[in-house]
């Protein structure tokens, strides 16, 4: 048995048996502790919507850049792309250029006209020239739909990583950290609203970089920083020679693991431009400039972080063997953590048990500013969209809408808590593509469409987000992921009769399709006077709040 083996076997007896523990719990606690402070700081300053949803849009664009970051690099980019590329080599890389490459799309279709068009969520742009209430219900579903996908991911994150630091096998045991992320998430955002959330996102960015860098220096250190022998130490230790090193061993065995492939890159690079937790930060900016500004910062950090998961994922290769890390956590979640405890001297070492302690509360940090920014989402969109506009017809006050965001925030974080117990043993990073695929199969073509196309009708939206949100979710359902497979939702479940484990292929086309054809067949004649005032506004920012 290897070192690597034992260090990860024995890691909880480890903690048992030392000093780290309370180092590890300490650190945990320091960061929750001050989340929680800078939470309750910001509470108190958050006294109409516009704070609450908006943070009052007092952010500069370095400062919303940076809270961009936060929210994007989530779980999924710090453990699951780390994992994904220890396992699979170059096809787990993949991963690292299809979210940096998605940035371009926000930038140049969606950043600066949606600030311009809307008020606090997407439903605002589409109701702006349709008929608002079937619109903005169908723009809450989707948002709340995409925003629990997404939540999933950092649910499975929180309760892989805080199992493997503090010694928790069972599986009750994995189920409470997962509410416990869950509880934290609904403290964050029904006291501090999108003023605490960004300043937690942003501290969270500091860390996640700093820590991130810390890793990244020690690997290429062990390596003399050459960075041909850490791939050939990669490719080596993995078992599977060069082959590590070259397209097709994840997306390249057969035809439909090369059309999966195709399915993600295509979710990947559309979907970035329609999730709901990155749209409402162009919101907290007080111009189109600043929000443009923001999003350039913000590819420079996600752009630098991005490169340096290729160095975490494939030095977690060089230095442990894969049995090890799937002997961890069976889709490779906590192969970054493992690889800061073997950079450190290994499990039995108090380096190691520093830098293990260090990397998991930075991964923690991500996930609970993550899942704020989520649910934040969720909730303003079924407070503002569906209960103010719709269901109280634009009579509520503000402080009733307020009131009805922190209900709902409640109510998602307990889904999203059920939900989360049941995808713990998911590839993190699989799990926000699937988000991805949602987001561009259902919000990405009727936003692009009501900012670019005047013939777009109330019917073409509706078609466009439940046509997208139907076929997105139900192949979902009925994909690998869910069964059918050693590392589905549902193991010993067989209904996977839809072969690819990402639906993007099928339903974002469809999405496209639908938004298209169901104005062409609308008998609902186009608003072209609201078209031409929403075109205006979107693009010089005259009227915008």
């Amino acid at each position: 048995m290897s070192p690597a083996h034992t260090a990860v076997i024995d890691l909880a007896a480890a903690s048992d048996a030392s000093d780290h523990r309370p180092l590890i719990i300490s650190l945990f606690a320091a960061f929750v502790v001050a989340t929680l402070v800078i939470t309750v700081w910001a509470g108190r300053q958050t006294k109409s919507a516009a704070d609450f949803y908006a943070g009052g849009r007092q952010f500069t664009g370095f400062q919303n850049g940076l809270a961009i970051s936060g929210d994007y690099m989530s779980a999924a980019s710090f453990l699951g792309i780390a994992g994904a590329i220890a396992l699979f080599g170059y096809d787990g890389f993949l991963y690292s250029i299809g979210f940096l490459v998605a940035w371009l799309v926000a930038l140049l279709l969606v950043a600066e006209p949606l600030r311009n068009s809307g008020r606090y969520t997407m439903g605002d742009v589409l109701a702006y020239r349709m008929r608002q209430r079937p619109v903005r219900t169908a723009a809450g579903t989707s948002t709340i739909v995409v925003s629990i996908f997404y939540l999933l991911a950092q649910m499975a994150g929180a309760g892989v990583l805080v199992s493997l630091l503090l010694g928790i096998t069972t599986d009750a045991g994995k189920v409470l950290i997962v509410a416990l992320v869950g509880v934290l998430m609904i403290v964050y955002v029904t006291i501090g609203g999108m003023k605490g959330t960004t300043w937690v996102q942003m501290v969270k960015a500091v860390l996640l970089i700093t820590g991130t860098i810390l890793i990244t220096f020690l690997i290429l250190l062990k390596f003399n920083f050459n960075v041909s022998d850490l791939l050939g130490s990669a490719a080596s230790n993995s078992g599977k020679g060069s082959a590590f090193l070259e397209p097709g061993l994840k997306y390249g065995a057969t035809g439909t693991s090369k059309l999966d492939f195709i399915s993600l890159g295509i979710a990947l690079v559309l979907g970035t431009a329609g999730l709901p937790h990155i749209l409402i930060r162009f919101y907290t900016v007080p111009t189109a400039k600043a929000a443009r500004k923001s999003v350039n910062w913000a590819i420079g950090i996600i752009g630098a972080f991005y490169l340096m998961t290729i160095v975490l994922g494939f030095g977690a290769a060089a230095l442990l063997k894969p049995g090890d890390i799937i002997a961890s956590n069976k889709a490779g979640n906590t192969a970054a953590p493992l690889a800061a405890l073997e950079i450190g001297g290994g499990g039995d070492s108090t380096g190691g048990a520093i830098l293990l302690a260090v990397i998991s509360a930075v991964a923690f940090a991500t996930i609970l500013a993550v899942v704020a920014g989520l649910t934040l989402a969720s909730s303003s969109s079924f407070a503002h969209d569906i209960y103010a506009n719709v269901i109280r017809k634009g009579k509520a006050t503000e402080k009733e809408e307020m009131k009805a965001a922190r209900w709902s925030t409640v109510f998602i974080g307990i889904v999203s808590i059920a939900l989360g117990a049941l995808a713990r043993d998911l590839n993190v990073a699989g799990l926000v593509a699937l988000a991805f695929a949602v987001a561009a199969s259902a919000n990405l073509p009727t936003i692009l469409y009501s900012l670019f196309w005047k013939r777009f009708t109330t019917q073409g939206a509706l078609w466009s987000i439940y046509g997208g949100l139907v076929a997105a979710v139900g192949l979902v359902l009925f994909s690998p992921v869910v069964s059918g497979k050693p590392t589905s939702m549902f193991p010993d479940a067989n209904f996977d009769f839809f072969p690819l484990e990402n639906p993007g292929l099928i339903s974002i086309p469809l999405g496209f399709l639908l938004g298209w054809l169901g104005s062409l067949l609308s008998k609902e004649e186009p608003n072209k006077g609201k078209y031409a005032e929403l075109e205006v506004k979107s693009l010089t920012g005259v009227g915008a709040h």
